[in-house]
């Protein structure tokens, strides 16, 4: 299936390829307590959006607004709970001239997100909860659909597959299927494998490998979220807040594959990276 070669970002439009095009950088700015990597960091507000500033002065191209973490084993976090920690910073930085994600797997917090003005809705669960349908049908915002296998309090506990790579095709398959037949227009579209959340290892990198494949089955551009995990770490030997160099290789790894949207945690890195990479090509 040939892939669109433009992606509707709601005030924001994409070029995928041809002239103009480029992998765009997604930001992670998470406002929680118990993110797995920065711990909390950018948890106050006023820290949050310097912290969004200087992403922004680095070159990002997408700021992704998280409020409850998915580490393995997270606990679930109140609705009101989430609320008051996203939707101040979505409010104050929905001005800043770059497209703001905003990562919830709940259908209150989407509708609240859009009203506000998101330009995406970045779902963990892949739209499947009741009410996510109905949450962003009639937005123009793009929407992530993400595969996991069970939910972040178990994911990680013996995850198995007969064949990740089909398995997690034909899940998103699924989703874009049942989306598009809702009314949802396929440009405003893009998929995640779920790099580590519910994969072991092996699986991951059976996923990065097929980046490529991933993509042009479903004919949408791919998002790879790869900074900072255990997959990383699992090669390298490198705690999290030593996996830089790592992160810098798997975002590379998975443009090669195909990646059209690289989530990261660290932007000016990884905008350096990719300019002499595709420089490069």
């Amino acid at each position: 299936m040939k892939i669109m070669r433009h992606f509707h970002f709601g005030r924001f439009d994409f070029a995928l390829d041809g002239e103009g095009a480029k992998t765009l950088v997604m930001g992670i700015l998470n406002i929680t307590p118990d993110s797995f990597s920065d711990g909390g960091q950018f948890q106050s507000l006023d820290i949050a959006l310097s912290r969004a500033e200087q992403m922004v002065g680095d070159g990002v191209d997408i700021i992704d607004i998280g409020g409850e973490s998915s580490r393995p084993g997270a606990p679930s976090l109140l609705l009101q709970d989430e609320l008051r920690r996203v939707m101040p910073a979505l409010l104050a930085l929905r001005g800043c001239a770059k497209p703001i994600s905003i990562d919830t797997y709940k259908p209150e917090v989407m509708r609240a997100a859009i009203a506000a003005g998101a330009d995406m809705i970045n779902d963990i669960n892949g739209f499947r909860a009741p009410g996510a349908l109905a949450a962003v049908l009639d937005s123009d915002c793009a929407l992530c659909i993400m595969h996991m296998q069970s939910a972040p309090q178990t994911m990680q506990v013996k995850p198995t597959y007969h064949d990740v790579v089909r398995e997690v095709i034909d899940f998103l398959r699924e989703r874009v299927d049942t989306m598009t037949a809702a009314g949802i227009d396929a440009r405003r579209l893009c998929i995640d494998p779920g790099f580590g959340f519910g994969k072991t290892v092996e699986h991951n990198y059976a996923l990065l490998r097929a980046g490529a494949q991933i993509s042009a089955e479903l004919g949408l551009p791919l998002l790879a979220g790869l900074s900072r995990k255990s997959m990383i770490g699992a090669v390298t030997g490198r705690p999290v807040d030593q996996r830089l160099a790592g992160s810098l290789a798997a975002a590379l790894a998975a443009v090669a594959h195909g990646a059209k949207i690289v989530r990261v945690h660290d932007v000016a890195e990884t905008v350096d990276a990719l300019k002499v990479w595709q420089a490069a090509y």
